[in-house]
């Protein structure tokens, strides 16, 4: 059976990170050298949507407030841990949090296909290999 381009793209390994994380490049490694094709995605060059995000959380299959990093700076100037804690905003309000500030999305999240995982640890990425 030949796969199409469309089962070829749905089934590639697509990394969302920062070049800057340390998990993040230990992830990109683990890949190379295992030979593994994959997708880079900067999502500070290439800022994900809050559609975007809210999907790759359903395909991660947890709640929103686990995809925050809770420990920026920018988490604490925002007062989240008290705000969260006093059920204060709604997963479409974190969303479009994380979206307006980056740093506050765990990383680094690798899809592939209709899955995915938050590769903290780095070796969670060879479930996809």
């Amino acid at each position: 059976m030949t796969l199409t381009y469309r089962d070829w793209m749905n089934n590639r390994i697509v990394v969302y990170q920062k070049p800057a994380c340390s998990k993040c490049r230990a992830t990109l490694a683990l890949l190379k050298d295992r030979g593994a094709e994959f997708d880079a995605i900067n999502y500070y060059e290439v800022p994900l949507t809050a559609d975007g995000l809210r999907e790759l959380i359903e395909k991660l299959g947890v709640p929103v407030s686990d995809v925050l990093r809770m420990d920026e700076p920018v988490a604490r100037d925002l007062k989240l841990a008290k705000r969260l804690a006093e059920r204060q905003l709604t997963d479409d309000e974190l969303i479009r949090i994380m979206v307006e500030n980056p740093d506050l999305i765990q990383r680094p999240i690798v899809v592939r296909g209709d899955e995915a995982v938050l590769c903290r640890p780095p070796e969670k990425v060879t479930k996809f290999l």
